[in-house]
């Protein structure tokens, strides 16, 4: 049954009326790992999101480092192609290993559990000289990368764990990535604001990755403190499947809800793909649903957002950047130098900043001149 699932901001009381699948949530930390942070006044959130909102024109990571260490061949172990901003960060990677001078062999895991070890195996007996993970979760593929750092073999990945940067106690050196929970909280901060503090919202995530559990938390987090809001769902469904399970899972919303639907949140972009046409087969406007990402800025989010088809942001990372940054972590590492841990600033992507920084092609690419500085880091 449903129900208004009001709260207050001092009690934060939630009632869970979804249909299922639905997963319960504890509040999320802060980066640093303290209590969850205060409630936000509306003006607040909005300067926080127009901050998010800038252009990209300055350049905050490093500026020196190692010469690029030539010939290494590298592994690249990417969770699943068809995802958007793992496609986007492999092809950044390599452009990248271009210019440094480096051969790359890509193994996809076609997101599952099969592929993951096949494609972790196969690389493993390359024996290359350097690994770069994209998508993996580093927390739960653990057992099966110890074998690479018993051999000495660095990694470094993109979205492989909960937290930005330096990975202690991990065979993982580091994790290239926007600070995971300050996406999720400009994502909702969006919602909440573009509604006037009024969103009737359903969240889409993925319970598989420890990173996608974070950045539900800290959504939940923001949307908890907004005391008109209501949370209509959170929906679990696997990244890998929502090809084949997003329209019915839409369409079970659409009747639930009705028209008291009005946002929809989603820790990725791929979710979109599928229930904006759904949501256009079953009449609903443009305008009366409004849909925002905490990652990655797929080119079919641009597009949508460009044309005004439901999507109206999303938190995206510089994918192309964080190959480069990648292949530079890893050449510290080959150099016998430490990582840089530099953690790129949060962006949301609207249809009042689309025209800058790459937008216009369908990607998020800062224009800071950040290729041209890792050229001169590596002496290329």
């Amino acid at each position: 049954m449903l129900s208004s699932c009001k709260r207050t901001m001092g009690a934060l009381a939630l009632c869970w009326c979804s249909i299922q699948p639905v997963y319960t949530l504890a509040a999320s930390p802060n980066p640093e790992g303290n209590e969850p942070r205060a409630a936000m006044s509306m003006a607040q959130m909005q300067h926080a999101v127009d901050k998010a909102s800038e252009r990209s024109s300055r350049w905050s990571g490093p500026a020196s480092g190692p010469a690029a260490v030539s010939g290494a061949t590298i592994a690249i172990v990417s969770e699943d192609l068809r995802n958007g901003g793992i496609l986007g960060v492999a092809k950044g990677i390599k452009e990248a290993a271009d210019v440094i001078g480096w051969k790359t062999r890509v193994y996809d895991a076609s997101g599952t559990s099969e592929g993951r070890r096949n494609a972790v195996a196969a690389a493993l007996a390359l024996r290359p000289d350097g690994v770069i993970l994209v998508g993996v979760d580093a927390g739960e593929m653990k057992p099966q990368l110890l074998p690479f750092a018993a051999q000495k073999i660095p990694m470094v990945g993109w979205h492989v764990g909960s937290r930005a940067g330096v990975m202690p106690d991990s065979p993982v050196a580091v994790n290239v990535s926007t600070n995971p929970l300050d996406v999720a909280r400009i994502t909702a901060m969006a919602a909440v604001t573009q509604s006037a503090g009024h969103g009737g919202i359903v969240v889409f995530t993925d319970s598989n990755f420890q990173i996608a559990k974070a950045k539900t938390d800290a959504m939940l987090e923001v949307i908890r403190a907004c005391e008109d809001c209501t949370l209509l769902a959170v929906q679990d469904l696997a990244i890998s499947k929502s090809a084949g399970l997003m329209p019915a899972v839409t369409d079970r919303l659409l009747a639930r809800h009705g028209k008291n639907w009005t946002y929809a949140l989603a820790i990725n972009d791929i979710y979109f793909d599928y229930a904006a046409a759904e949501l256009t087969r079953a009449g609903r406007a443009s305008r009366s649903l409004s849909m925002l990402s905490a990652g990655d800025g797929s080119a079919a989010a641009f597009l949508r957002i460009q044309a005004g088809t439901f999507q109206t942001g999303t938190v995206a990372e510089p994918l192309n950047l964080q190959g480069w940054q990648l292949v530079d972590e890893l050449n510290r590492l080959l150099a016998h130098q430490q990582v840089t841990g530099y953690v790129s600033p949060v962006h949301l992507v609207t249809a009042r900043n689309i025209e800058f920084d790459g937008g216009l092609l369908g990607q998020y690419d800062p224009d800071n001149g950040y290729r041209t500085i890792y050229r001169g880091i590596w002496k290329r």
